[in-house]
C-alpha cells in the first residue's frame, strides 16, 4: 500500500511538470517531484506504521483486560466454591466463616448476588429443629460409646442460622436508620426463596422484599416484619408461626397469601396495607389477631379461618368484597369502625361477643348461616364510638386527660407496647383532640 501511494504521488507530480520551457529547468522539476513523492510515501509509511502500533496496543489492552477478567472470575469462582464447601462443615465456626465470605463476595460482585442469596436461602431451607423442641423417637437407637463427632449441635446451628438471616436482612434495607441511602443494599433483583425454610426469630423490619416465597416455612420464635415492603407477591401459604408473635405493623404488600397458615401465638397486622388480593383462607389463629386500621384494596378472604382468641379489625378499610364464610370465632370479634366498601359475607360461627359499632356497609352484607352463640356488645359512649374509627386520636385524648397506659390500651384496643410509639408525638390539648374526634360539635 505504501508503494502504491508513493508511485501515485510521483506519477501525479511528474504529470504536473510543464512540457514547455528550458530542458534543464524541466529536469530539475522532475527531480523535485520525485523527491516530493518519496517524501509523501515515507509519510504514508509512517502513518501506516503508527496505525499498526495503535491497533496492536488496543489488542494488547483487550487481551490484558480479558486475562484480568478471567483471572477475577476464576478467583470469584474459587472463593464461591470454597465458601459453599465451608457451609457443609460440621463445625459451626467454619460454617459462619463460609457465610461471611459469601456476604463479602456478594458485596463486591453485584452480578453474583442473586446466586449467593440463593445459596444462603438454600442453607436455611435445610431441615432444622431448634433445641428444646426435639421429640423422642418411639424406638430410640442403641446407645453409643461416646458422642458422635460429626453430629451438629443444634445450639450452634441456631447461631449459624441467625447469622444467615441477619445477612439477608442487612442487605435488603434500602435506607439507613437516618433515611440515607444504604450502600450495602443489594437492590431489587434479589429474590428470597425460603419455601419450607426453618427460620428462628427472623427480623425483616424495614426490608424491601421482591416476590418473597415463605410457602410452608416454619418461623420459630417471633417474626418481625414491621414497615416491610413486599414488591410483587408475598407467599406465606401453609406457613407456621411457632413460639412467638408475628409483628407486621405498617407493612405494605401486593398480592399476599396466608392460606392455611398457622399462628400459634398473637398475630399483629396493625396499619398494614394490602394492595393486591389478601388471602387468609383456612388460616388458624391460636392467639389474638390484631388487624387495626387494616387496608385491603383488592378484596380480603378469611373463608374457613379459625380465631381461637380475640380478633380485632377495628378501623379497617376493605375494598372489592370481603368474605368470612365458614370462619369460626372462639373469642370476641371486633369490627368497630370498619368500612366495607363492597359486599361482605359472614356465614360463620361466633362463640362470644361481636361488635360492629360504627361500622359502615356500602354494599350487601350477608349473614346467611351465621350462628351467634355469644352476645353483642351494647353501643358505647360517643367518645368510644369515635375511638373505633380513630383509635390513635382517642388514645392521645385519654393521655391528655391523664389516663394510664393500661387504661388507654383497654379502651382503644391498641397494645400497650405500641402506645409508646403513637404517643411519642407532641400531644394535643384535650379540647383539640375532642374537636378532632367529634368534628368540632
Amino acid at each position: 500500500m505504501v508503494a502504491v501511494v508513493t508511485w501515485a504521488a510521483v506519477a501525479w507530480l511528474q504529470r504536473s511538470v510543464p512540457t514547455s520551457g528550458d530542458g534543464l529547468q524541466r529536469a530539475q522539476l522532475r527531480v523535485e517531484s520525485i523527491r516530493t513523492g518519496l517524501t509523501i510515501g515515507a509519510a504514508a509509511a509512517g502513518a501506516f506504521a503508527l496505525l499498526l502500533a495503535f491497533r496492536r496496543q488496543q489488542l494488547a489492552e483487550r487481551t490484558q483486560q480479558a486475562t484480568e477478567y478471567d483471572a477475577g472470575e476464576k478467583r470469584v469462582t474459587e472463593l464461591y466454591l470454597q465458601a459453599a464447601d465451608q457451609l457443609g462443615s460440621d463445625k459451626a465456626p467454619v460454617r459462619l466463616a463460609g457465610l461471611y465470605a459469601l456476604e463479602r463476595l456478594a458485596q463486591g460482585n453485584p452480578i453474583h448476588r442473586p446466586s449467593i442469596v440463593e445459596v444462603i436461602c438454600a442453607y436455611l431451607r435445610m431441615p432444622y429443629t431448634p433445641p428444646g423442641t426435639r421429640s423422642t423417637p418411639a424406638d430410640p437407637a442403641p446407645a453409643t460409646t461416646g458422642p458422635d463427632p460429626t453430629a451438629v449441635d443444634p445450639r450452634e446451628e441456631r447461631q449459624v442460622r441467625l447469622a444467615a438471616q441477619r445477612i439477608l436482612a442487612r442487605h435488603l434495607r434500602p435506607t439507613t436508620q437516618n433515611a440515607a441511602p444504604d450502600p450495602s443494599y443489594w437492590g431489587p433483583a434479589v429474590v428470597l426463596d425460603l419455601a419450607e425454610a426453618s427460620l428462628v426469630n427472623v427480623d425483616f423490619t424495614g426490608c424491601h422484599l421482591r416476590n418473597a416465597d415463605f410457602t410452608s416455612a416454619t418461623f420459630h420464635g417471633g417474626a418481625r416484619f414491621q414497615e416491610a415492603t413486599f414488591h410483587g407477591a408475598a407467599n406465606f401459604t401453609f406457613a407456621a408461626f411457632v413460639g412467638g408473635t408475628i409483628s407486621g405493623d405498617v407493612m405494605s404488600l401486593g398480592d399476599a397469601s396466608f392460606r392455611g397458615a398457622t399462628f400459634h401465638d398473637s398475630a399483629v397486622f396493625d396499619y398494614t396495607t394490602f394492595h393486591g388480593v389478601t388471602d387468609f383462607d383456612g388460616a388458624v389463629f391460636g392467639g389474638e389477631a390484631w388487624f387495626i386500621e387494616l387496608t385491603c384494596f383488592n378484596g380480603a378472604r378469611f373463608s374457613g379461618a379459625t380465631f381461637h382468641h380475640r380478633a380485632v379489625f377495628a378501623g379497617g378499610d376493605f375494598h372489592h368484597g370481603t368474605r368470612f364464610d365458614q370462619a369460626t370465632f372462639h373469642g370476641d370479634a371486633d369490627f368497630g369502625g370498619v368500612d366495607f366498601h363492597h359486599g361482605v359475607t359472614f356465614s360463620l360461627l361466633y362463640h362470644n361477643g361481636i361488635r360492629f359499632d360504627g361500622a359502615r356497609f356500602n354494599g350487601d352484607a350477608e349473614f346467611d348461616g351465621a350462628t351467634l352463640n355469644g352476645e353483642s356488645y351494647p353501643a358505647p359512649p360517643p367518645a368510644e364510638l369515635a375511638a373505633l374509627a380513630y383509635p390513635i386520636e382517642y388514645a392521645r385524648l385519654l393521655r391528655a386527660q391523664g389516663a394510664s397506659l393500661g387504661t388507654i390500651a383497654t379502651k382503644t384496643g391498641i397494645r400497650e407496647t405500641s402506645l409508646h410509639r403513637y404517643l411519642a408525638e407532641p400531644t394535643p390539648t384535650t379540647r383539640e383532640t375532642e374537636d378532632q374526634l367529634t368534628g368540632g360539635r
